[in-house]
């Protein structure tokens, strides 16, 4: 057998379980300084086994230099810029964190008597005020574990309100623009979807929307600003032609990282919209999370949000489960209050001025990548961008150069590929947000890396048609790795 040559630098890892020696040990426990007891007669036979069949047996060094090593692997938002468009991959400041492993908030337990955990339901009392206050809205609710989860509330509520009204009314409409998990949502909540196409401007079409709202709409789902990164500009008019049809207007609030301290939704007439603190208020994400994803209402919404909701008896908080209007739980417990605190301590450290200057930041790092790449990317629309632009890569499509080929030629010059082939309205999409976690130097390095592999395209696109050429797995045929994984490492012999 021919024995691999290993770097420290680069190196093939096998796994945990092909590193292990039989009778190796990671651990030595000291003696008994108690009368040993035969496990089997004081568990039963059933309970006690040997041995787990097939575990690894190594030492503690390779365990850690194993996970160690496999870290290094890893790509994070501490290494460099996610450029990932309507993902809101910024930076987590580590405030945040010391805030969260307070010991008092670490090791707190949802059943623990109210009367232990006065500061901790204060927290979540304050971020829902915060919340409130900065989307313009009557009230919050912190339950939903994510942003999907808190779209799903949302028509939920609209539901139960309809219904209470004597129609829950059949149908939802959602533009083209909209987040792809908004059809998703409309369908799990029991109803129709009708979509919306947008028009020349990537909006929706003033002058055709009102004949679409009829008495079956119950509402419309809006993503604003909206997946092209383009602020609905008529967002006050189509909220008064659904209301005026006694529809509903539910607002994706997934971009908020671009409005937050400018204009709130709830002003403009939206009547329900969720938030994903993993994105506008800086809090973990990705990963497969915790994430959060809290839906603020108007009055008229209130009686129907999830129980328990926060109440104050005498100067204490309590959980008030007496809601017969309300639509029941939507997840055990109260929330994933780790992610609550983070968001609450953001809020706090940046205050009204520090939000408003990191949205002013977010749109302006946005529009300087647009200005910069527009000379060698089409840019498919020609309104102004928020937090983020959308290019196309039809310049490039004429050498055979399409956007998944820029995206792994990306990764050769040492940046996480931007947002690949959303939206769906756009052929060849581009979706690039760099946040306002980014400094100019950054931003800088990633317009270079863009417009070299612009030039790359026109001057020699094989280059870029096989890359990544840097990585430790060439090019792979997606869809049979997705069908087909290989999961296991096969030494050579």
């Amino acid at each position: 057998m021919r024995r691999k040559v290993r770097s420290h630098i680069v190196q093939d890892e096998p796994l945990l379980f092909e590193l292990s020696t039989p009778g190796k040990r990671g651990c030595q426990l000291p003696r008994l300084d108690v009368p040993a007891v035969d496990p089997a007669a004081a568990l039963g036979e059933g309970s006690v086994r040997e041995g787990i069949e097939g575990f690894p047996e190594v030492s503690e060094v390779e365990v850690v230099r194993h996970f160690t090593r496999l870290s290094t692997w890893n790509y994070a938002i501490d290494l460099g810029m996610y450029p990932l468009g309507s993902c809101t991959m910024k930076y987590n400041p580590r405030a945040n964190e010391e805030a969260a492993r307070t010991e008092g908030l670490l090791w707190a337990h949802p059943y623990q008597p109210e009367e232990q955990v006065q500061g901790c339901l204060e927290i979540m009392a304050r971020l829902e005020q915060a919340l409130a206050e900065i989307t313009g809205m009557d009230a919050v609710c912190l339950q939903p574990a994510a942003g999907a989860h808190g779209e799903l509330t949302g028509i939920l509520l609209i539901r139960a309100l309809l219904e209470s009204k004597g129609n829950p009314r059949r149908k939802i409409l959602i533009p083209d623009s909209a987040h792809g998990t908004n059809p998703a949502t409309a369908a799990i909540a029991g109803y129709e979807v009708e979509n919306i196409r947008s028009n020349a401007r990537g909006m929706i079409d003033l002058e055709a929307f009102p004949s679409l709202v009829n008495e079956d709409v119950a509402a419309l789902m809006i993503t604003n600003p909206n997946t092209l990164g383009v602020f609905e500009v008529n967002i006050a008019r189509i909220a008064e032609i659904l209301h005026s049809k006694g529809a509903l207007l539910y607002m994706d609030g997934a971009n908020m990282n671009a409005l937050v301290g400018w204009t709130r939704p709830g002003e403009a007439g939206v009547d329900v919209l969720h938030l994903n603190l993993h994105k506008t208020f800086s809090t973990p994400h990705g990963g497969g999370g915790p994430g959060s994803g809290p839906v603020a209402v108007k009055k008229e919404l209130e009686p129907f949000l999830p129980v328990p909701r926060l109440k104050q008896v005498d100067g204490q908080w309590r959980w008030d489960y007496d809601r017969p209007q309300s639509i029941g739980r939507v997840r055990a417990f109260y929330g994933n209050f780790g992610v609550l605190v983070r968001a609450l301590a953001y809020i706090m450290a940046c205050g009204a001025e520090g939000l408003r200057a990191a949205t002013v930041d977010a749109v302006l790092n946005a529009n300087y990548v647009r200005k910069a790449l527009e000379p060698y990317y089409e840019l498919p629309h020609k309104e102004p961008s928020m937090h983020e632009c959308v290019f196309s890569d039809r310049r490039q499509a004429r050498h055979g150069v399409r956007t998944m080929d820029i995206a792994k030629r990306l990764i050769d010059y040492g940046f996480h590929p931007y947002t690949v082939a959303f939206p769906l309205i756009v052929p060849g999409a581009m979706m690039i947000e760099p946040t306002e976690s980014e400094s100019l130097r950054e931003l800088e390095l990633f317009v270079e890396a863009m417009i070299a592999i612009a030039r790359e395209a026109e001057e020699n696109p094989e280059l870029v048609r096989a890359a990544p050429h840097s990585t430790r797995t060439s090019r792979v045929d997606e869809a049979a790795a997705a069908r087909k994984p290989v999961l296991r490492w096969r030494p050579e012999s």
